[in-house]
């Protein structure tokens, strides 16, 4: 997944390929063989178990831990190829929530009131998402929790803008964590359906009396 081109500078960071790979073998079946499985079924996800994942999930820990990053057009082939799977929107969302660890100044959200919440989670938001790729490539919009992109690079490849869902995990773990409760996020615009960009509209769940 590594690009030596030196016009193709390496932004991303590996843990974002470490926890695809990762969610993928973790919601594929058991390697040993089931009774009375439907292998037209079962085949396809057992990819996700074979050695060629295992090995290069070994190989994004190793880049994880010596600081190496991605290139783009290595992430967005990782991410092409996992888009090929029947339940790829579900992955990406998996992944995006589960690459979020809300630093502790952040969670001091948690009791303050709602509206330093979304300010808290606006301002963790813009920082993590240059921390993961190196640059801006969602922007807030107005309102609470509102974010939009135009054009975002891994989405080469995704017709049906299964990739979004990503950005939509990120958000929902942001909320979760900076609000210690339930959100939820809308993909309201997307650009695979049509639209001139894609927008995230994100808000707090209010826990019923």
């Amino acid at each position: 997944m590594h690009d030596t081109n030196p016009k193709n500078p390496r932004r991303v960071k590996a843990i974002v390929g470490l926890r695809l790979l990762e969610v993928v073998r973790d919601r594929d079946l058991p390697s040993e063989i089931l009774e009375e499985e439907d292998p037209a079924q079962t085949i396809p996800r057992r990819l996700g178990l074979s050695d060629a994942v295992e090995r290069q999930i070994r190989a994004y820990r190793d880049d994880v831990r010596k600081g190496v990053r991605l290139t783009d057009e290595g992430t967005t082939a990782l991410f092409t190829l996992v888009n090929r799977r029947s339940d790829s929107d579900e992955v990406f969302f998996s992944t995006g929530r589960e690459l979020v660890k809300v630093r502790s100044p952040f969670r001091w959200g948690q009791v303050l009131p709602t509206s330093f919440q979304y300010m808290f989670a606006r301002t963790f938001f813009g920082w993590y998402l240059k921390h993961l790729f190196g640059r801006h490539i969602v922007g807030l919009a107005e309102g609470p929790f509102n974010v939009e992109a135009q054009g975002l690079f891994f989405r080469e490849g995704d017709p049906k803008g299964k990739v979004c869902h990503f950005i939509s995990g990120i958000c929902q773990g942001i909320l979760e964590q900076i609000g210690n409760g339930s959100a939820e996020v809308e993909h309201s615009l997307c650009q695979a359906l049509g639209d001139d960009r894609c927008r995230w509209e994100g808000s707090f769940i209010e826990p019923q009396s």
